[in-house]
């Protein structure tokens, strides 16, 4: 990846300077790094009131009654993880994480649950079944609110920040509802054919 990043990189430079245009390749990496902080500084406020929300919540207990509410789904989702491990209340706390479209706060919490899922899969080099699963719910989670992109469009000018939220809900709906199926028969084909 980097090599294609560098072959960009110094073909933009080489065709500029063949067009004797050099300054604008100046002028967009300057301009690129003034957006870039722009946007990392508006993303601050939204990731902070968005973990600090998360934060109080677990802190209240709000993740255990969510869990008991989510344990028949996750139950069926999950039938390898005991019902009162820790691996859940991180999967939950993934989840809801990129529900609120806050993908950089889910991260930390989605590896807690790979790695609690690991001790229960006996630390054996190939993923289990639930960590499959998982991953495939993690990397294409429903996303009701699409807070960083929303804040991405506020940074950056737009007209309307929010007109992405009904198309990102379809979008995401339809992509999860493959996922979790096409997991499933994935596992369910694997596992008769072992058996």
């Amino acid at each position: 990846m980097n090599v294609i990043w560098l072959f960009f990189l110094l073909g933009g430079i080489g065709i500029a300077a063949s067009h004797g245009d050099i300054q604008k390749v100046t002028d967009g990496a300057l301009k690129g790094a003034e957006m870039a902080v722009e946007v990392a500084l508006g993303l601050i406020g939204a990731m902070s009131l968005w973990l600090g929300i998360m934060r109080i919540a677990q802190e209240a207990g709000l993740i255990r009654v969510v869990a008991r509410l989510a344990r028949p789904f996750m139950e069926r989702l999950f039938p390898s993880i005991p019902a009162n491990h820790p691996a859940l209340g991180h999967i939950l706390m993934n989840l809801s994480a990129n529900v609120l479209g806050l993908g950089s706060a889910a991260t930390p919490f989605g590896m807690k649950a790979m790695q609690a899922m690991q001790e229960l899969n006996r630390n054996r080099p190939e993923a289990s079944a639930a960590m499959c699963t998982f991953l495939a719910m993690n990397t294409s989670c429903i996303t009701i609110v699409p807070a960083t992109i929303i804040s991405v469009r506020v940074a950056a000018n737009s007209g309307n920040p929010t007109e992405i939220v009904v198309p990102t809900i379809l979008a995401t709906t339809v992509g999860m509802s493959v996922a979790v199926t096409a997991d499933w028969l994935l596992r369910t084909y694997f596992q008769r054919r072992r058996g």
